[in-house]
């Protein structure tokens, strides 16, 4: 199984929320950049996000971006470490 391009603009998207706080939403322009509107209209379709141009984290969301955001740092971890190695 690979990530697709839209899943990772899907992933990009969910990054940009803030998991401290359930005060604080998005919200996508028309001006944005087409792959991010496509992204977010999926995020609510699929259930994650309230509004189809933004909004807020639904509670599945919220799940999802922090596995997101779990994954990102067990991906990242001593990058900066292995890079200067090689």
């Amino acid at each position: 199984m690979l990530y697709t391009a839209d899943l990772v603009h899907e992933l990009n998207a969910l990054a940009r929320f803030d998991l401290n706080t359930g005060q604080q939403g998005i919200k996508v322009h028309k001006t944005a950049d087409a792959d991010v509107i496509l992204a977010v209209a999926r995020l609510h379709a699929k259930g994650l996000i309230t509004q189809p141009d933004g909004g807020y984290l639904t509670s599945l969301g919220r799940e999802a971006a922090s596995h997101s955001l779990t994954m990102f740092g067990l991906l990242t971890a001593g990058v900066a470490a292995s890079v200067s190695a090689v």
